[in-house]
This record gives C-alpha cells, sequence and structure tokens, in this order.
C-alpha cells in the first residue's frame, strides 16, 4: 500500500508554509517542462472535470478506504511511473495529459486557522521552484502586493478547490447508490498464460449494480453528466493492460508472481 506523506500532507507535498510579503517579498517562481516530484507516484488525484482528458492516457480507479478519491494510474506497481523518465521529462513526444493536481505543485490552499474556514495560498518550500532567485516570476511586486503571475497561481487553486467539491459530491453519489466495490484486474502473461498478474487494492464500479439501476436514477445522473463520468471510467481501464505492456518494455516490470499483488492506490489529496 501506498504510504501516508509526513505530518498527514497531501501526496507530494513534504511540508506547506503560507506565502506572505513579509518573508517571501523578493522571491521568485520558476516555470519548468520537468517534474521531478511525480517521478516515484504511480497513482495521481483526480477532478471529475479531467475524466474526459484523462481517460485517454490512464486507467481511472478510486482508492481503497473510507473516503474513496478518483486517481489516475501512472504505473500497476508502487513507485511505478512508466509516463515520467527518472528526471521528471515525459517519456513520450507526444506528453500524456498532465492532471491539475500535479500541476498545481508546490501551492495549494490550505486552512492555516482552524478557526475558520479561509484558505491561505501555501507552498512547499522543500521544493526548487519557487525562493530567492534571480530568475522566474516575482510572487509579489515592489509594493509587496502579489503579482499577475501569483493571482493567476491563486486563481488555478481556487477552481482546483471548487472542482474538489464538485469531485466529492461525485463519490457522494456513488457511495449512496452502493456502486463502488473492490477492483480487481487479471493480466495475461505471454511466457505464462495460465499464471496471471492479477491487481488490487482499488475500488471500480460495480457494473452489475449500474444495470440494476432505475430509470428514474439513470435520467436524473445522465441530465446531470454523472452517467458520462462513470462510463469514462469504465472504459478507461482496459488501459491498465497498457500500462503493464510499458512497465515492462521499461524493464519495471513484476520480477515474481507476488509483485502483481502490488495496491494501486495511494491516500486521498
Amino acid at each position: 500500500m501506498a504510504s501516508a506523506p509526513k505530518g498527514n500532507l497531501p501526496v507530494l507535498y513534504k511540508d506547506l508554509v503560507p506565502l506572505n510579503s513579509n518573508e517571501h517579498a523578493t522571491w521568485r517562481a520558476r516555470s519548468v517542462d520537468k517534474a521531478p516530484w511525480v517521478v516515484n507516484q504511480h497513482a495521481i488525484p483526480l477532478t471529475v472535470e479531467e475524466f474526459p482528458a484523462a481517460q485517454r492516457d490512464f486507467p481511472i480507479v478510486f482508492s481503497a478506504g473510507d473516503r474513496p478519491v478518483p486517481l489516475a494510474l501512472m504505473g500497476l506497481n508502487e513507485g511505478i511511473n512508466v509516463f515520467f523518465d527518472d528526471e521528471g521529462a515525459p517519456v513520450d513526444k507526444n506528453a500524456p495529459y498532465i492532471p491539475a493536481y500535479i500541476r498545481r505543485y508546490p501551492f495549494l490552499l490550505a486552512k492555516i486557522d482552524q478557526n475558520s474556514d479561509n484558505l491561505s495560498l501555501c507552498f512547499d518550500p522543500t521544493t526548487d521552484l519557487i525562493g530567492d532567485f534571480d530568475e522566474g516570476e516575482r510572487v509579489f511586486d515592489d509594493d509587496k502586493q502579489p503579482t499577475q503571475h501569483t493571482q493567476a497561481l491563486l486563481d488555478f487553486c481556487e477552481k482546483f478547490e471548487q472542482a474538489g467539491n464538485r469531485t466529492q459530491m461525485f463519490m457522494d453519489e456513488l457511495k449512496n447508490a452502493d456502486l463502488l466495490m473492490d477492483g480487481e484486474i487479471a493480466i495475461q502473461r505471454r511466457d505464462k498464460p495460465n499464471e496471471p498478474f492479477t491487481y488490487r487494492g482499488f475500488k471500480m464500479v460495480n457494473q452489475e449494480k449500474l444495470r440494476e439501476l432505475r430509470g428514474d436514477q439513470l435520467r436524473k445522473w445522465n441530465e446531470n453528466g454523472l452517467l458520462p463520468l462513470i462510463f469514462a471510467h469504465l472504459f478507461s481501464l482496459d488501459l491498465m493492460r497498457n500500462i503493464f505492456a510499458r512497465q515492462a518494455e521499461q524493464g519495471k516490470g513484476p520480477l515474481g508472481a507476488g509483485a502483481g499483488e502490488a495496491a494501486a492506490t495511494m491516500p486521498p489529496a
């Protein structure tokens, strides 16, 4: 199973501090063409708005546990990512869809005062994407006001939070309808066709229960856009075989039958 980050921080984040004009007045944010922070991440949280684009490249599953979240699988075994090389550059010339969760890093909105519902723009100080550099976009102007770049970061993080709320509503609908089941995918091996690798440790929609839903429920979900999201998830599961093949091509495939039991999950963001 994937282990939770230190301090129960969201995955990818090692620490969090609020961005403020007193301590970070001269700081700059760098733009990069590599994402080394995702090299060893095999599953990344998704929002429902991303399903149509993400399902073209990744299997979309749901994490195990009491509060499941949608995940884009970038590898079938923990620590394996077949879409980015060891330096964080896309493996393919035609880069896959990059989930917003990855693009948001190292920033996010977080509650600093537990007695308030206000969220503050924070960042991971362990990264080299923001700091007192000579290059990059300034985060505050000479009057210690947020620059346009910082405002754009804030807007992106706010939209991500809103998308996260809509994603939670989607997950609540699935749970209330009792549609989620423990997932299991068996992939045939060319060398030993009678000994398939079996992947567990995630959740998926139970298609039998989906077929049993009453017409008014299906009509409601079709009207509010939930039904297409469910089908995007189900159709994407076939890509697990593609991920398995990519792992084998890159020499990252499981070395023994036991490795096939590795869980394709991660903690919720």
